[in-house]
């Protein structure tokens, strides 16, 4: 499949760069679905369905929010756990001489 590119129009250029654009796209979902069925094939041959297989696969661990540590002496609404950036309340509480043992709730 020889074309002389240098003999085409600028038209028929692009109408050939977006056939190749579809004709690629094209191309890598048929290979998607034949690698999925022949991973569903292999599964079912070994007693499983894929989607069990890959249940636990696409989970991401997530850390648990951790309970309060530390609460502000002026205000026991403001909480803290600990983790990050210090608020502001902490910061001056040891500014003022405080230690983070005497703002342990």
């Amino acid at each position: 499949m020889d074309i002389d590119l240098n003999s085409l129009s600028l038209k028929e250029l692009k109408d050939l760069q977006s056939q190749v654009v579809r004709a690629i796209s094209s191309y890598e979902d048929r290979r998607k679905k034949e690698a999925l069925a022949e991973l569903e094939d292999a599964a079912r041959r070994m007693g499983f369905t894929l989607s069990e297989l890959t249940a636990g696969a696409a989970s991401r661990k997530t850390r648990s929010s951790a309970a309060p540590k530390y609460a502000n002496p002026a205000n026991p609404a403001e909480t803290w756990t600990g983790r990050g950036r210090k608020p502001k309340w902490m910061e001056a509480a040891l500014k003022a001489g405080k230690s983070p043992d005497d703002l342990l709730i």
